[in-house]
């Protein structure tokens, strides 16, 4: 907590005092203030449970059905509302990855080829700037590679490649991939931390 604040403060946006851009500024912050304070709270609460979680990342509403201390989300990782992980194995989240609301990882199921239907768990993998579409659903085993995209209410089971655009139940792949050139912060994108970056939100990405 103390790291991020100190990064918000250090690379606030600073415009000249009495100007419009000033006051503006200045509003958005007063107003996000019991949003970054919402954040906190709620990274404090899965960190306390035995979640590992990265620098600057944003975890607005987990519910985790399993052993939380199989959660790993690196580094400026932006999780919305109402997703679910079960981590009976574990759960390995890259950097710059964006998971958005309603969306289920899973880590374990049962064996339909074996007559006394026993559970079997293999670990889930998120690879940086991977972006999880609204109410996706992640099987066990899956890989997801560097920048991938997975659609909206899409079901993947396996290994998608980097880059690749995948969508559908089952998930089917595109033909089109997404562009390599990633460089951007999704948290920097999120309000209570904008209103802080503000237009500095730009030269932190050049700077990368």
């Amino acid at each position: 907590m103390i790291n991020t604040i100190l990064f918000l403060f250090r690379n606030r946006e600073c415009p000249k005092i009495g100007t419009r851009r000033w006051l503006i500024v200045q509003a958005k912050r007063l107003l996000r203030t019991g949003g970054i304070i919402t954040i906190f709270y709620k990274r404090w609460r899965l960190q306390r449970k035995g979640v590992e979680i990265g620098a600057l990342s944003i975890v607005y509403e987990l519910q985790v059905n399993g052993n939380p201390r199989n959660i790993r989300i690196g580094d400026s990782v932006f999780i919305g509302s109402s997703v679910h992980f079960a981590p009976h194995a574990k759960i390995i989240i890259g950097n710059y990855v964006v998971i958005n609301d309603g969306v289920k990882i899973l880590t374990a199921s049962h064996d339909l080829t074996d007559p006394l239907w026993r559970m079997y768990s293999q670990d889930v993998q998120i690879e940086d700037y991977a972006w999880i579409a609204t109410s996706a659903i992640i099987l066990p085993g899956t890989i997801i590679g560097r920048g991938a995209v997975v659609g909206a209410g899409a079901v993947v089971k396996g290994n998608v490649p980097p880059g690749a655009i995948v969508s559908g139940n089952p998930a089917k792949l595109h033909s089109k991939n997404r562009t390599e050139e990633l460089s951007y912060d999704p948290v920097l994108f999120c309000a209570p931390y904008e209103a802080w970056i503000g237009r500095n939100a730009k030269l932190k990405v050049s700077a990368r």
